[in-house]
């Protein structure tokens, strides 16, 4: 074998390893702009798709918050004299002094009730701390203290 054949050899082996390499990597381009193209449709389609759940339950949430503050008023659901009701927000909705209204305006020695309670609106639950709470008064961790401030 002669130095030509052999330099001849290397050169056709060089042009068909640069004939593969370059066809490889116009397949590998052309697979990733596949697979991109098509994870900007799924991107696209899953984005509008949260937009609206994220819309949706922001609706909710703001229904919720409002009948949070009419609920006094609807009397069907709202057994409560609106007037002894305090709108806490959190980490509860309401501390309801029942009977506190007419103790206060009639004189009346009726006992107060002190109830705490959470508006629902939907399929909304508790949440963990909510729980908690429920759990305390249940199980009667209730204690009235008065703190004295000093001044």
């Amino acid at each position: 074998m002669t130095l030509a054949d052999i330099l001849t050899g290397l050169a056709i082996g060089l042009v068909v390893a640069v004939t593969v390499y370059i066809i490889m990597r116009m397949q590998l381009r052309h697979r990733i702009a596949m697979v991109e193209k098509e994870f900007r449709a799924i991107w696209a389609e899953q984005e509008s798709s949260i937009r609206r759940d994220a819309a949706d339950r922001s609706r909710y949430v703001l229904k919720g918050k409002i009948a949070e503050h009419l609920v006094p008023m609807y009397r069907d659901v709202f057994k409560y004299d609106p007037s002894d009701a305090r709108f806490i927000g959190s980490p509860i909705d309401y501390l309801i002094f029942d009977g506190y209204t007419s103790v206060k305006d009639d004189n009346s020695d009726e006992p107060i009730t002190v109830i705490l309670a959470d508006i629902k609106t939907g399929n909304a639950s508790l949440n963990r701390t909510e729980r908690k709470i429920k759990e305390a008064v249940e199980t009667g961790r209730v204690r009235w203290e008065t703190i004295r401030l000093d001044v």
